[in-house]
């Protein structure tokens, strides 16, 4: 946590550069390619639900989580509802971070080691361990606060990449009017075999506005509901710091998401028909070939450094929770150790964890922009309703927020691997689409219906500042 001091600059790069990982620049980024600059319109879904989480839950986490000397997400929810299954909750809640945080760094480490299959032609595997490895390393060996800092410098990085990028398909085709005109009537084919023509540049022509509106709120909402990113409220040092941090986190995402959400559909313009076959059907490409075709050295090592900033930014942030979540949310609740165990007991799950990524990484289930939406909708549907119940409803019970963390996990793996993929209709409808509506509904009528069991009136009062 920092103890509490990190100023407010810092706390806002910090919170943006872990937002936009390499799942953003490189598969969000990628998949434009396939669904054209209607795919851009996530940028302005993901900048809302900043905004929301800065201004909603900011403040309120940040004050709450200090007067309860909480440290972890899953401590929170055993410190707010303390019940009898204060404890239950707060295993559960451990094992959600365990399971979702494992697919999200699976989509990092895939989305970094297609850049340096790209560029610089290194193989998939040694370019996943390479990023695992050393991110691995330093988040060991430095803790929150170094990870608080280096995201902020990583942030930096990431911002001006943004921008480069961007400017590298209009520098190739030789400005704004000669890549419009190349991609509002390309002849490039869609997965499906059918001319693209106008595609990329007509809304909602390639992709319906149901499934671009699914992945944003799967991803976006991770911002409302992800430990990673609600753990940089706790680091905040006052509150002049967390006004800073309210009103610029939502500009460096804003601009960096315009920049690189519709980047694969401008790649367009620097493929030839034969490049563009192979890119439609492999879109965590993209952005590597981009940057080879362009073929600038200079370029081409400031992007990937940005890049691996993206994704080591993303992946410190993500080692430091696991780690405390199987140690101390879980096996000191099963079996209390001394303090000074905990934490070289933390470092080596976070290895033995990374290496389980790795070898997830050689075999991914997935895109990576599924990847990263899937786990985006177990946090937001599994957590969301207990965050916010916590936060600002006295009348949330501990068996609203148990009982909505298991509906909100299970809906989410029943409907992507019983209901999405079996059936047409509904492939375009997103798992947090119904997932978080039964785990929100669950959450307040299981509340309503236990109030017997909400915390005391003294301990609500020391909860919400009376």
């Amino acid at each position: 946590m920092a103890k509490r001091e990190i100023p407010g600059w810092v706390i806002s790069l910090a919170f943006f550069s872990t937002s936009a990982s390499t799942n953003t620049y490189i598969g969000q980024a990628g998949k434009s390619f396939e669904l054209g600059l209607s795919w851009a319109w996530m940028g302005f879904i993901w900048t809302f639900f900043c905004v929301i989480s800065w201004q909603l839950l900011g403040p309120k986490m940040r004050f709450q989580t200090a007067r309860l000397k909480s440290f972890t997400i899953p401590d929170y929810f055993h410190l707010r509802y303390k019940s009898s299954l204060a404890q239950t909750i707060r295993v559960l809640s451990a094992v959600i971070i365990l399971f979702a945080t494992l697919w999200y760094m699976v989509g990092i480490a895939k989305g970094c080691a297609h850049v340096l299959t790209s560029v610089l032609d290194i193989p998939y595997e040694y370019g996943s361990f390479t990023i695992i490895a050393v991110t691995c390393a330093y988040t060991i060996w430095g803790g929150m606060y170094s990870v608080l800092w280096t995201d902020a410098i990583q942030g930096i990085i990431m911002f001006g990449v943004a921008i480069l990028m961007l400017a590298i398909p209009f520098m190739y085709v030789g400005g704004v009017d000669n890549l419009f005109e190349t991609i509002s009537n390309t002849e490039h084919l869609t997965k499906a075999g059918e001319r693209i023509k106008s595609g990329l540049v007509t809304f909602g022509e390639l992709v319906s506005f149901l499934y671009i509106l699914g992945i944003g709120l799967a991803v976006g909402m991770k911002q409302i509901s992800e430990p990673k990113n609600l753990i940089r409220f706790y680091s905040v040092n006052n509150s002049k710091s967390m006004r800073f941090a309210m009103i610029w986190t939502p500009v460096f995402l804003g601009v960096s998401l315009v920049c690189v959400m519709g980047l694969g559909a401008l790649v367009h313009g620097m493929t030839t028909p034969e490049e563009a076959n192979y890119l439609i059907n492999h879109t965590d490409e993209v952005v590597g070939f981009m940057l080879d075709k362009f073929d600038n050295k200079l370029v081409s090592g400031i992007c990937v450094a940005g890049l691996f900033a993206a994704g080591m930014s993303s992946l410190a942030s993500v080692i430091i929770i696991i780690g405390t979540a199987f140690v101390k949310d879980i096996w000191h609740v099963a079996k209390p150790m001394k303090e000074s165990k905990i934490i070289p007991r933390t470092k080596c799950f976070m290895a033995f964890y990374c290496l389980m990524v790795f070898l997830l990484t050689l075999y991914p289930i997935a895109g990576i922009v599924e990847l990263t939406a899937f786990a985006g909708a177990v946090f937001a549907a599994s957590f969301f309703p207990a965050i916010f119940g916590g936060l600002y409803l006295k009348w949330g019970t501990d068996l609203g927020a148990l009982t909505s963390m298991i509906v909100g996990i299970l809906t989410n793996i029943v409907w992507r691997f019983v209901f999405r993929f079996n059936y047409e209709s509904l492939k375009d409808i997103h798992e947090i689409i119904p997932a978080f509506i039964i785990s929100m509904l669950t959450y307040v009528v299981v509340s309503l219906m236990t109030k017997s069991r909400k915390p005391d009136e003294a301990h609500l009062d020391h909860v919400f500042g009376r």
